[in-house]
């Protein structure tokens, strides 16, 4: 493993992407290692773009990841991942929900959202896996368990047990939730995307 691994979270306000970096801290904490959380709120009462930078390693000296510099950015909406692509390192790994959320431009007629964006995004050349989260958190039981779909999807791709993401999930989930969110992990998880 390389000293530090960068993630990058994306979405808008309201999704549960402060959520999932919390169950991602928690992860690499009992784990033992340094661990660097720093969040940047747009208008992330409900709509806004909402950055979290997930750090984690034998010792982070910085909070924050520079473009290019993010092993794995996972965006909750599809515009975010456009917006988060610059990000991405050449080896990284973009996984995206394909879920549309109009932002407030878009909705008042300002702007017109992206036609066609994961086609876009694709001929960038990256690796990219996008997929419908938001199916599969309503088959978990809330459309609210998105962000945890999407850290079952991220969970193929780093170096840990089943047991201890589960773990970490019911320890920064209200306890009347964990069965529904640990349902959501294991659909993302098997969400049928092949892992390159």
């Amino acid at each position: 493993m390389k000293d530090c691994t960068n993630i990058m979270i994306v979405g808008v306000g309201g999704q549960g992407t402060l959520l999932a970096s919390r169950i991602l801290g928690h992860l690499f904490l009992e784990n033992g290692f340094d661990v660097k959380i720093s969040e940047v709120h747009g208008m992330s009462q409900r709509g806004g773009s909402v950055v979290t930078y997930v750090k984690y390693g034998k010792k982070v000296y910085s909070p924050t990841v520079e473009q290019g510099e993010a092993d794995l950015i996972l965006a909750f909406e599809g515009l975010e991942a456009a917006r988060a692509l610059p990000y991405l390192s050449l080896e990284g790994k973009l996984i995206t929900n394909t879920q549309r959320i109009d932002p407030m431009p878009v909705i008042t007629g300002a702007a017109v959202y992206p036609q066609q964006i994961m086609e876009t995004i694709r001929k960038q050349g990256c690796n990219l896996y996008a997929f419908d989260a938001l199916s599969l958190a309503e088959q978990a039981g809330s459309s609210k368990t998105v962000n945890v779909v999407l850290i079952g999807y991220l969970s193929n791709f780093l170096p840990f047990e089943e047991s201890q993401w589960l773990d970490s999930i019911a320890n920064c989930v209200k306890p009347q939730y964990v069965e529904m969110n640990q349902k959501a992990f294991f659909l993302g998880k098997n969400a049928g995307i092949p892992v390159k």
